[in-house]
């Protein structure tokens, strides 16, 4: 299967994961919107709109650069309608950006916990909200959303609530979403990976190089996204997916060119239930 044709619209893909699927689709020959608000170089974050667009162009696709809040209703409508005009539909939605910020309760300020719960939970919900219209009109339409499995453990929320509370907000769109529009043939599920993941919010923000040498690189999320994709959209919907068993289930078995640089156990993720772990050919450590 290929998505040759299909218009993807990814919210924050300048960087990192959204930007790794984003050139897997691109491969294909795919239109990828990259709606984010990168829009010149930041001293401390590789990429902008317009790098990631030249990359997919480079990779076979065709790219729209918009800037894009996904907190501002009108700015997100106005960059869906700008993906409808370039390439005549959206085909699949992929809610990649999110803010974090692992602080306890009495460490975190308001502003901070509105940032969250703005861009994860709401700017998940409406980011999708503006897409669906379109996604009615595809066909095999999906949402993709970067959200956790709906692990209710009290361990997820004691060091961080606010933000466990806007990432799981990700997933209970997926919850509610998938069976709402399950009807209209549109996908809706959620992807997350087994380990960490080579980004910028982890060398800036979780233990830099350190935590980066225990990580998979983000082009595991990639691939899996691809394989989610390009299934059938009325037969996969409603799924907390993790990245290592969506592929180990399309027949891989090598992972080691995810993490080519490893010594030891990987740095197991957020929010992955133990009973993922516990069945998982691949050795991690509770660093989360």
């Amino acid at each position: 299967m290929s998505l040759k044709g299909k218009t993807l619209f990814i919210s924050g893909g300048s960087r990192g994961i959204g930007l790794a699927i984003a050139l897997r689709a691109a491969r294909d020959g795919a239109n990828v919107t990259i709606a984010a608000k990168t829009d010149t170089p930041h001293p401390k974050l590789p990429g902008t709109i317009h790098t990631a667009v030249e990359e997919i162009e480079k990779a076979g696709g065709r790219g729209l650069p918009v800037l894009c809040d996904i907190r501002e209703e009108t700015q997100v409508a106005e960059a869906v309608a700008r993906t409808v005009e370039r390439f005549g539909g959206i085909d699949i939605c992929v809610n990649n950006a999110s803010a974090i910020q692992l602080t306890g309760t009495l460490e975190t300020d308001m502003k901070r916990y509105d940032l969250m719960h703005q861009i994860n939970t709401r700017g998940t919900f409406l980011v999708s909200k503006m897409c669906i219209p379109h996604l009615k009109l595809a066909s095999n339409p999906h949402i993709l959303n970067l959200a956790p499995p709906l692990d209710m453990k009290a361990k997820w929320f004691k060091g961080h609530v606010a933000y466990t509370m806007a990432k799981f907000g990700m997933s209970m769109c997926t919850l509610g979403m998938s069976a709402e529009f399950a009807p209209a043939g549109i996908a809706v599920n959620s992807l997350w990976p087994l380990t960490a993941i080579d980004t910028a919010a982890v060398r800036n923000l979780l233990g830099g190089e350190t935590v980066a040498a225990m990580s998979r690189s983000p082009e595991i999320m990639a691939d899996a996204a691809h394989a989610i994709l390009t299934r059938s959209s009325r037969e996969a919907t409603g799924n907390f997916y993790i990245d290592e068993e969506v592929l180990r289930a399309e027949g891989v078995s090598d992972f080691s060119k995810y993490a080519p640089g490893a010594k030891g156990p990987l740095a197991g993720d957020f929010f992955v239930p133990d009973e993922v772990f516990a069945r998982s050919e691949t050795k991690v450590t509770g660093l989360f």
